[in-house]
């Protein structure tokens, strides 16, 4: 009877249904890796193994092709991590498949480019046909793991556990031992006391100083709604403002009055992370 109690009693082991942070974009990466390696093996057994071999030796662009899809669908170093939801790839990795992305882009899109030249638009979407819309399907992976694995910050902006993301740089604070750690991508800058770091604001041009509340901290009180000119709005997006985090230690000899990192306010998220952030420094 104590048996069959406790047996009922007994809870059953509890699995997350939620993958980590991080693993769609390895499963992505994979994916498109698998994808790529198909349509060769498709092409090599048409062309014939052997012959395929020996024209991929003398190819330096066939050799790029190879190591993308082998770095794809290896992925050295690759692991989802809470702390790093947004950067499951090292550093180097990161770096090495835009590169051999934006390589074999600009040659496909070359190539692409070329026949369309030579041959015409006719024979190009005939050729598209034949190739089930490769031509278009094979530079547009290309540019998807460019765009993964883009410049990005550690995580997303999150207020309530003071962590910020402006542009490509995270910043993490300690309300508790009162430091800030800020990273650029997945290289870690620097610690610092939240005490000696400031938010410096890009000047804004005289003609527009009281309409530019868009850019000013969300400590100061919110202006007059003043309509902006064309010109004005015209030169404030060619500039792309960027926003400064400074760092002034009075205990630096040498040192004082350095800046951290200067980030463009690019969209609306960057610029609500820099209020936050100077509101938060503030507040120490």
């Amino acid at each position: 009877m104590v048996r069959g109690q406790e047996f009922l009693l007994a809870k059953p082991k509890q699995t997350s249904a939620n993958p980590a942070p991080g693993a769609g974009t390895v499963f992505a990466l994979r994916a498109i890796g698998l994808v790529l390696a198909a349509r060769w093996a498709f092409s090599m057994s048409q062309m014939g193994y052997l012959s395929s071999l020996r024209a991929m030796t003398s190819s330096p662009w066939a050799c790029l092709n190879v190591v993308l899809i082998f770095l794809l669908i290896v992925l050295p170093g690759a692991k989802a991590r809470v702390k790093r939801p947004l950067h499951p790839l090292p550093q180097w990795l990161r770096q090495a498949l835009r590169f051999l992305a934006l390589l074999t882009l600009g040659f496909a899109m070359f190539s692409v480019g070329a026949f369309v030249w030579g041959s015409g638009w006719r024979r190009f979407v005939h050729a598209l046909a034949e190739t089930n819309g490769w031509l278009v399907v094979g530079p547009a992976l290309y540019a998807v793991v460019m765009w993964i694995c883009r410049p990005r910050a550690l995580w997303r902006t999150n207020i309530a556990a003071r962590r910020f993301a402006i542009g490509r740089y995270a910043i993490s604070l300690d309300p508790v031992s009162r430091t800030a750690v800020v990273w650029a991508e997945s290289r870690k800058l620097g610690q610092y006391d939240v005490r000696e770091l400031s938010v410096r604001w890009p000047a804004a041009p005289v003609s527009a100083a009281p309409s530019t509340t868009l850019l000013a901290p969300a400590t100061e009180p919110a202006g007059p709604a003043v309509r902006v000119s064309g010109e004005v709005r015209r030169a404030v997006f060619a500039r792309r403002p960027k926003v400064e985090l400074l760092w002034d230690s009075p205990a630096a000899a040498g040192h004082n009055r350095k800046t951290v990192f200067s980030a463009p306010l690019s969209n609306e998220s960057d610029r609500n992370a820099a209020r936050a952030l100077d509101a938060t420094l503030r507040q120490f």
